[in-house]
């Protein structure tokens, strides 16, 4: 069974850095575009970037300058780079991406499990 895995996340002081990676497990062919989503407390789930399979990124406008997303298609792993983190972005990560698990048949959905990423001091 296919699932998108998430590593990374924790706990940082504003000002630092982090990296979470995305990538999925069991059988599959292909990723294609994968999205990264954030949800805080009490709030909706919100799109934070994403990349296509050609690697064209988009951005919230609120971390375009702070976040790089990226893909190594070689490890079949997409990255959330976050930088000069804020205690607003305090929230649960997550990643969604489209895989290919069967030669010929349409790309699936799928979401990772989530990792929390807290900033504090």
């Amino acid at each position: 069974q296919v699932q998108l895995v998430q590593s990374g996340g924790g706990l940082v002081q504003p000002g630092e850095s982090l990296t979470l990676s995305c990538a999925p497990s069991g059988r599959f062919i292909k990723l294609y575009g994968v999205g990264w989503y954030r949800q805080a407390p009490g709030q909706q789930r919100e799109s934070v970037g994403n990349i296509t399979s050609y690697g064209k990124t988009t951005y919230k406008d609120s971390v375009k300058e702070r976040f790089i997303v990226s893909r190594d298609d070689a490890k079949h792993t997409a990255y959330l780079q976050m930088n000069n983190l804020q205690p607003d972005d305090t929230a649960v990560y997550y990643c969604a991406g489209d895989i290919q698990t069967i030669w010929g048949a349409v790309p699936e959905g799928y979401w990772g499990q989530g990792t929390q990423v807290t900033v504090s001091s």
